[in-house]
């Protein structure tokens, strides 16, 4: 993969402003169609595991680079139409993730970074959202049996790849779903834009498609059009 294409793409938002099996059965989540049926789901970690593969040295350099930048996440926006936007998806997003979290700053404060991170990695928001949904249901401590961390399951290797080596850090809220959107950012990039065999690389599950088909349905939770409006979950 070149380099600076991943760097080039992990930095640009859109212009709309071998496999290891799965530990924990995915059949569970046949529901997640229904916005909140999922809310009744046991709060468990559904990570796989993503491999530790060889990175060539340029690829290694991308995704330090892509992950060093721990600047906050104040949304700027050109127009005042992206900023209406923005607060329409925000009050919406936030509405739909109150029961999973209460209290509006932690809402506010989460959906304001995953949709930072998302766009910072030209990643769709309701697509990273879904994956949090599938991965950890929005747990921030959440564990897996193999040892992916946080909201968005990262494996601790990738701390020593690319980051500091301190996997504790991946509880941080900012941090983990930094790292998470670069890696489905580096996996969609290595799968040449394919979602399904990505999401199967990011699971560890590879060709799969347990994992990509759930995260395709939580996805649709998470879909934003104006005037649109789904129950809470």
């Amino acid at each position: 993969m070149n380099a600076a294409r991943l760097v080039s793409a992990v930095g640009k938002a859109p212009d709309d402003g071998g496999c290891v099996s799965r530990r924990v059965c995915l059949t569970a989540l046949s529901a997640l169609s229904a916005p909140a049926a999922w809310l009744a789901a046991p709060s468990l970690a559904h990570a796989g595991g993503q491999l530790e593969e060889p990175l060539m040295d340029s690829v290694r350099t991308a995704l330090s680079s892509a992950i060093a930048n721990q600047a906050p996440p104040e949304p700027h926006f050109f127009t005042t139409e992206a900023r209406i936007h923005y607060v329409r998806w925000l009050a919406a997003m936030s509405d739909r993730l109150r029961r999973r979290k209460p209290e509006w700053e932690v809402r506010r404060d989460f959906l304001q970074t995953a949709w930072y991170e998302s766009k910072r990695a030209g990643l769709d928001v309701s697509l990273v959202l879904g994956l949090i949904q599938v991965e950890s249901a929005f747990r921030k401590y959440a564990v897996s049996s193999v040892g992916a961390r946080g909201y968005m399951q990262v494996m601790p290797f990738w701390t020593r790849v690319i980051g500091d080596g301190d996997p504790g850090k991946l509880f941080h809220m900012q941090t983990n779903l930094r790292f998470g959107c670069v890696i489905l950012r580096h996996y969609i990039d290595r799968e040449r834009g394919d979602l399904f065999m990505a999401l199967g690389r990011y699971n560890g599950s590879r060709g799969r498609s347990p994992y990509p088909d759930a995260v395709f349905r939580a996805q649709r939770n998470w879909l934003f059009a104006e005037g649109s409006q789904l129950p809470a979950a």
